[in-house]
């Protein structure tokens, strides 16, 4: 049993802090007096702030043990989940999409839907997007109990329980501020824990030289040392057809439709102060997002040549892909920080993954509250009641997001490699919303009922290819499924929308001001003060910089 040497040194790092994160939550109790301020923290916190806590609340499970679990498994093809399939999607939701979420004054992602689509898809898509929150929270929850499971010892239903506890505790009191300002927080702690594992781990293995030999002669082979053409990653042979998978099926659909249309992100946009600022969140973002990597993947490739039981479970599965142990790639960091922390930094360690772990878990039960409470309780089961009553409401959710995932964290269990799990998920819910909000977007014609329809179409199709993967009706390995589920449900979507607007009347134009990009005056999508920004805050030349980046990275080191 997997169980870590922690002194009390360690213990006391930790303990202080859950006292800090405690802390921020007790404080933002204190401006919390109206339900916008629990839900979208008063629309007035500055870009950096939320530029960080953007990318903080997507550094939980998807990042840390995710991402490492991929690196241990894959090696460098992992890089394109942030390189292809993370910063461009980024930067279009910065420069394109984030001014008609902002402009509109909408709430949430759902009641964009509302505007522009009419109740059907808004309810297709609220109850998705709830759905797959509680799924996603249980993920980061499970991982919680993980880190106490075997820091404590304490059974994983205890250690489970008490993590659910401890974040429920300060997102109940603070609301978004809460989440916002501990992920603040997170950034950094997570930074401080990653950063000397990685130079640590690379230390043991001799250098980046001593890394790459070692990966040469283990079980994953060269291939692994490059990002391209990433066969392994993607389950196709053709090269041609793993470079199609991963620019289509990770870099277009699964990437957009994450990063584009998921309200835990884009509710840290929502929670700024200007649209410039809005704007700037995501774009903010993008820079420490392309480097994260080298702290996350490198650590996972370091632990499959480095730590014993890792590299067992590697050279088992190469010869068997349906062995089972009691190890999983999933545990890649957690063997590493064993073998290769002293005590100390052990603690620091340890706060960083528990600092992802409730970052990503209140993420999703903000995003969860804030939909629950508007897009279903007040739009469809208890309307017109004083604001007070909502923000109650928001409270309750809480509680009950954070019971449900307590009960969906033991479906992650069943998971060897956390990322198959997730971007299952994502071709669900993601790669169908991205179609239809692309295609609504940008063409006024597209009907109320192709906006559900095709919602609901996409869905359906995505599942029944994962039903087909999973029944050897065909077989992709590694998360290939998820990349072709993905890209069929965007072209069913697509299609099916299509085929649905010419049969069914489209929404007058003047409806559709500040929602479509053709019927949106121009002044309606920038700040009044737009052009007398500084440099440094201007967004179309912060995203050209970082996409400037992003390409050398993926040419000198992908």
């Amino acid at each position: 049993m997997l169980r870590l040497d922690a002194d009390p040194i360690d213990y006391a790092l930790v303990a202080l802090y859950f006292v800090f994160v405690l802390g921020i939550g007790w404080l933002a109790r204190l401006r919390v007096s109206t339900s916008v301020d629990f839900f979208l923290s008063g629309r007035s916190l500055p870009a950096w702030v939320t530029g960080l806590a953007f990318i903080s609340a997507n550094l939980g499970a998807v990042e840390i043990m995710g991402m490492s679990a991929n690196g241990a498994e894959y090696g460098m093809p992992t890089m394109h989940y942030f390189w292809i399939g993370a910063v461009p999607a980024m930067l279009f939701l910065g420069i394109v999409m984030m001014p008609f979420y902002y402009g509109s004054k909408v709430r949430s992602v759902p009641e964009f839907m509302l505007r522009r689509f009419g109740p059907g898809a808004h309810l297709v898509n609220a109850l998705s997007f709830a759905v797959a929150q509680v799924l996603i929270a249980g993920v980061n929850l499970y991982l919680l109990g993980t880190i106490l499971n075997v820091l404590l010892g304490w059974p994983l239903w205890v250690s489970v329980i008490v993590a659910a506890v401890i974040v429920l505790s300060y997102i109940t009191l603070g609301g978004l501020s809460a989440a916002i300002y501990n992920e603040v927080l997170q950034f950094f702690i997570i930074v401080a824990a990653l950063l000397p594992l990685t130079l640590v781990g690379l230390h043991k293995v001799g250098g980046w030289d001593g890394l790459r030999d070692k990966v040469i002669e283990g079980s994953g082979g060269a291939e692994q040392l490059h990002a391209w053409p990433g066969n392994q990653l993607t389950g196709f042979t053709s090269n041609i057809a793993s470079v199609i998978g991963i620019v289509f099926g990770l870099g277009f659909v699964l990437s957009f439709g994450y990063w584009t249309t998921n309200f835990v992100e884009v509710q840290r946009a929502l929670a700024t102060h200007s649209i410039s600022a809005a704007r700037r969140t995501p774009i903010i973002g993008a820079y420490p997002k392309m480097f994260i990597p080298f702290i996350v993947v490198i650590p996972g490739m370091i632990s499959a040549v480095l730590v014993p039981q890792i590299v067992d479970y590697k050279a088992q599965m190469a010869m068997n892909p349906d062995f089972k142990g009691d190890v999983t790639y999933n545990q890649a960091l957690l063997y590493l920080m064993k073998d290769a922390l002293p005590n100390g930094l052990l603690g620091v360690g340890l706060a960083g993954l528990l600092a992802a772990f409730m970052a990503g878990m209140a993420a999703n039960v903000s995003a969860f509250n804030t939909v629950f409470s508007y897009d279903l309780w007040q739009r469809y089961i208890v309307r017109d009641r004083e604001d007070g009553y909502y923000l109650r409401t928001g409270r309750i959710a809480t509680v009950g997001a954070t019971v449900a995932a307590i009960g969906t964290a033991f479906i992650a269990s069943n998971f060897g490699n956390m990322m198959d799990y997730l971007q299952t998920l994502f071709s669900f819910f993601n790669a169908p919303l991205f179609a239809t909000f692309i295609l609504g977007m940008f063409w006024k014609r597209m009907t109320p009922a192709a906006g559900w329809s095709g919602l609901v179409a996409g869905t359906a199709s995505a599942i029944v290819v994962f039903v087909m993967g999973e029944t050897k009706v065909f077989e992709l390995s590694g998360q290939g499924t998820s990349f072709v589920a993905a890209g069929v449900a965007f072209a069913v979507d697509i299609a099916v929308s299509v085929i649905v607007t010419h049969m069914s009347q489209p929404k007058p134009a003047a409806e559709l001001v500040g929602l479509v990009y053709s019927e949106t005056p121009k002044d309606r999508l920038t700040d009044p003060d737009a052009d007398s920004l500084p440099w440094y805050q201007r967004p179309a030349l912060l995203a050209g910089i970082a996409l400037l980046l992003v390409i050398a990275l993926n040419i000198f080191v992908g």
